[in-house]
This record gives C-alpha cells, structure tokens and sequence, in this order.
C-alpha cells in the first residue's frame, strides 16, 4: 500500500512539473505572438513613411538631408525590427529596437516640424490622407507594445515565482525584456513660465 501511495506522490509530482513547464511555453508563445502584433504594425508604418516623404519631395525640394535622415532612420527601424521579430525575447534585439525607433521618431518630428514651414504641402489631400494613416498606425502601436508588455511581465513573473524558476532555469528559459520606447520630448521637465 505504501509503494502505491509513493508511485501516486511521484506521479502528482512529474504532472506538477510537466504542467509548470507546459505554462512556460505558452506564456512564451503569447508574448512572441504580441510581439507579432506590433510587427504587423511597425511593418505598416514602415511602408508608410516613404509615400510621406515622396509626396513631401515635390514641395520640400530643398530638404533633401531632412528626408534622406528620415529614410535612413525607417531604414534602420526596420532591419532592427526584423531581429527583434526573429527573437522577441533577446534583450539586445529589444534595446535595438527601442534606439532605431527612437532615432525615427526623432527625425519624423523635424519632418513633421519643417513641412508646416510649407503650407501648400499641409494642404495636399494626399499628405494630409498618408499623416492621418501614420498617426492610427501609432496608435495601434501603442495598444500593440502594452499588450506586449503585459505579456512580457506575466512570463517574467510566472518564470520567477517558486517552484517555477527551478524548471524555467533547468530548461533554459530566458527571461524577456519590455519594449521601452524613448520619447525624449516627455522625458523632459516641463517649464512653468509666470510672465
């Protein structure tokens, strides 16, 4: 009786394990599936950005070191995201990410900021259409990198948690970094004048 009761405990004990493990993979599953989410946005705006900035040459003739400086940054964005997409847990292809996309968000907003300076471009229907497209795809972003996020953080929680860390560390289960977008304007202080 007692050996059967001893094989019972043993057995309870492997399905505990297995089931640890099986909750692993899917919370990893799930934070490389909302990462594909963002891809499918970024992928987006990536294609975006070049009609904006064709439609900006006509009227932008001598701003070529500003648009080529926005296209290189797409560029760059882009390759970065590609890694990041192969490997959403791999915290170098994250932080590469974050820098590319920070490096275009930046040359975006001089674009942005030099094609007021242009008021026959602010009224061209086709780029007013392409800005209005460019700034849903943010926001899907936005809701897309949260969602990942979270899912980052479920993972990284459950891996950490005892028993759990001793299966995640015996299988190799990598802990996963958030998406952390640097927006330097918000990082900021914000200047309060009483004049």
């Amino acid at each position: 009786m007692e050996f059967w009761i001893f094989i019972a405990v043993i057995i309870g004990i492997i399905f505990y394990l297995v089931s640890i493990y099986n909750q692993l993979v899917a919370l990893k599953n799930q934070f490389k599936n909302a990462f594909s989410q963002i891809d499918v946005q970024l992928t987006r705006r990536y294609d975006l950005i070049p009609n904006l900035v064709n439609t900006a040459k006509g009227y932008m003739k001598h701003e070529r070191e500003t648009l080529e400086a926005v296209i290189s940054a797409r560029n760059s964005a882009a390759t970065a995201n590609k890694a990041a997409a192969d490997n959403p847990g791999d915290a170098t292809s994250m932080k590469e990410l974050a820098a590319a996309e920070t490096m275009l968000t930046g040359s975006l907003g001089k674009f942005f900021a030099l094609s007021e300076s242009y008021p026959d471009l602010k009224a061209s229907e086709t780029m007013s259409s392409l800005m209005e497209e460019l700034t849903s795809t943010e926001n899907k972003v936005s809701f897309a990198r949260q969602s990942f996020n979270d899912s980052v953080m479920q993972y990284n929680t459950y891996m950490e948690q005892f028993p759990n860390s001793f299966i995640a560390n015996r299988y190799a289960f990598q802990t996963a970094n958030l998406l952390k977008l640097e927006e330097p304007a918000a990082r900021k202080a914000v200047k309060v004048s009483f004049d």
